[in-house]
């Protein structure tokens, strides 16, 4: 498995140590793949192909989602699933996306601006983390590629794209 990621986004260093660890624990070889620009897709999709992997983690980043459609495009051509961080990807033909609930994000949002406007200082709030993330299945993705998803994976999905 390879993960993709932005050495230039700092959060994705923290974040592969976290792969690696469940890599680990799940006995799969995790192979990070660093794409500083999008003129380097191209050779990493390569560098994909030469090592034999069989699935693709993409990890959320500003760059990725705006070359996501590029990025599954590569993928098809290598018959390669994708697991990432946005419903979009899934829609537009990834794998699995995992993703923040946005409607949660936003009533949290909300609230925040509620205790301000009532006088709480902004710095007297706790930082707030998501609580509730959503799950996205693209089964015609699946049966492109052969695979079945159990449905175990199929009933904890918030979405299942058919």
């Amino acid at each position: 498995m390879a993960a993709l990621l932005n050495p230039r986004n700092p959060p994705h260093e923290a974040v592969l140590k976290d792969l690696e660890a469940a890599a680990r624990s799940l006995r799969l070889q995790l192979h990070p793949v660093r794409v500083s620009w999008s003129g380097e897709l191209e050779s990493a999709f390569s560098t994909l192909t030469r090592g034999h992997i069989e699935a693709l983690f993409v990890l959320g980043d500003a760059m990725f989602f705006e070359e996501r459609k590029r990025i599954l495009s590569l993928s098809a051509q290598r018959r390669l699933p994708t697991m990432n961080a946005w419903r979009t990807a899934v829609e537009e033909g990834g794998l699995i996306g995992y993703q923040e609930n946005w409607p949660g994000l936003h009533r949290s949002t909300a609230a925040y601006v509620g205790k301000i406007l009532n006088g709480t200082k902004p710095g007297d709030l706790p930082v707030g983390r998501p609580t509730k993330y959503d799950l996205y299945i693209n089964l015609k993705t699946a049966k492109a590629l052969g695979l079945t998803i159990p449905p175990s994976l199929l009933q904890r999905a918030d979405q299942v794209i058919e």
